[in-house]
């Protein structure tokens, strides 16, 4: 897939009022974010690297513990294992996460590290 039509990923749900479009190759994988106003990504950890950037609105991200209150152009860098969360602030938000290596789980079109019992 040299290029993407995010038009054409259907988006699959990550949580309530948050939904994800993940085009990836062999070792990276993108992540469209959109979050509704009132929508939040549960705190939780995994194995992979992720990196963002918010593209529109403004979203509270805490990583290990620490908050801050992001808009767009601001971005932010998750080792491994490290616990991470996200939720929209006065309305909803859109960002763009990278992955490495890919989250085989998003490839298969599920969720391995948000689960039902840790959704809000």
């Amino acid at each position: 897939m040299p290029f993407v039509d995010w038009d054409n990923i259907e988006p699959q749900p990550l949580s309530p009022g948050v939904r994800i479009r993940t085009p990836h190759g062999l070792h990276i994988m993108l992540s469209l974010v959109e979050i509704d106003a009132g929508g939040i990504v549960p705190t939780h950890a995994h194995p992979h690297e992720q990196a963002g950037m918010v593209l529109s609105g403004r979203m509270k991200f805490t990583i290990d513990g620490e908050a801050r209150i992001l808009e767009a152009g601001q971005s932010y860098i998750v080792p491994p294992n490290v616990p991470h969360a996200a939720e929209a602030v006065d309305g909803p938000v859109r960002v763009l996460d990278v992955f490495s290596p890919i989250r085989e789980d998003y490839a298969r079109r599920g969720n391995a590290f948000i689960t039902p019992q840790t959704n809000p």
